[in-house]
């Protein structure tokens, strides 16, 4: 895209160059996103199709997959004050390069703000003597400042969704839950000569927002459950805005898909629909992943994680 303008204006020009964009990349704006929230991550979005191959509009793919949880990251950097491991603030970084955001919003330690407090009930005369005790113990404060952040570098990085995320994602799945009842209902109820996939796309697309899909051969798979004897064919994981849905096993990525919508959809028959934090294998070990559930009680655990979308420098690794 040109330079030389506001970010608006070469978005504008890009997308009426790109007419066949603009309809799809609005599809990918998440719900509790602001208008300025949304049009910096666009811009970061479009600015860095070229860069992953294989992102074709309109289609779920690992590289799309990709690209939009580095968005995610560098938006909730930039606008809510969020880190993440060093490799991963890099490449954000890097992607980001030409993206200005007007106005970011300007966050301040713990340590600053305490310091300000302290301040404002302060006469002149003490401002002035504590300034001068500010420079002198300067080189103390930088030195214990230094240790206190190649500790917490050393610390692992907590990874996951954060506590909030279920009831933030609550209100878009509520309408999801409508949306697939009406479907069904028109469809004559649910049942095995459905195209469970197109059902459930055409919901989530008609609720402005879309579906992804990750493939993994069998074989390539070390938690699969001991029961499983077939080894040759492709498994597939939906997820709708990091929300995991079903995983089904086929043959080939169109059958596996097909039964990884056909259990989503599954879900969709109950009462209510639930997002929640769930414990789940994802790559030998636990990690906690957000999951969809209805209101019925099952015993069996969820099948291991094909992805993870709360782990980017994986990703972007990938």
């Amino acid at each position: 895209m040109a330079e030389g303008r506001s970010g608006d204006d070469i978005v504008s020009e890009f997308l009426r160059q790109n007419a066949h964009l603009k309809q799809w990349v609005e599809s990918l704006r998440g719900h509790c996103e602001t208008d300025k929230q949304w049009r910096a991550r666009r811009e970061f979005i479009l600015r860095n199709m070229e860069v992953f191959t294989g992102i074709t509009p309109g289609v779920p793919s690992r590289s799309l997959d990709q690209l939009l949880s580095l968005s995610m990251v560098w938006a909730n950097h930039v606008f809510l004050g969020c880190r993440y491991p060093q490799p991963v603030m890099d490449k954000i970084t890097e992607m980001a390069e030409g993206v200005v955001v007007h106005e970011a919003p300007v966050r301040k330690t713990r340590d600053e703000l305490m310091g300000k407090g302290k301040r404002t009930g302060s006469t002149e005369g003490e401002c002035d003597v504590s300034q001068k005790k500010l420079k002198a113990g300067s080189g103390r404060e930088e030195n214990r400042r230094n240790r206190a952040n190649s500790q917490a570098a050393m610390r692992p990085p907590k990874l996951g969704p954060p506590p909030h995320a279920p009831s933030a994602h609550q209100p878009f799945f509520n309408r999801l839950y409508k949306a697939v009842a009406w479907k069904l209902v028109s469809a004559g109820g649910f049942g095995p000569n459905l195209n469970h996939f197109e059902i459930l796309r055409a919901c989530v697309e008609s609720s402005k927002a879309s579906l992804t899909c990750a493939f993994v051969p069998l074989k390539d798979i070390p938690d699969l459950p001991s029961s499983r004897i077939q080894k040759e064919g492709q498994v597939c994981e939906l997820r709708c805005q990091t929300v995991y849905l079903g995983t089904g096993y086929g043959r080939g990525e169109d059958s596996a898909r097909a039964m990884a919508a056909k259990e989503a959809l599954k879900i969709f028959q109950g009462r209510k629909v639930t997002v929640k934090i769930c414990r789940r294998k994802y790559q030998g070990g636990d990690v906690e992943d957000l999951v969809l559930q209805d209101d019925q009680l099952r015993s069996s655990g969820f099948p291991p994680a094909l992805s993870y979308p709360f782990q980017p420098e994986q990703q972007a690794a990938a």
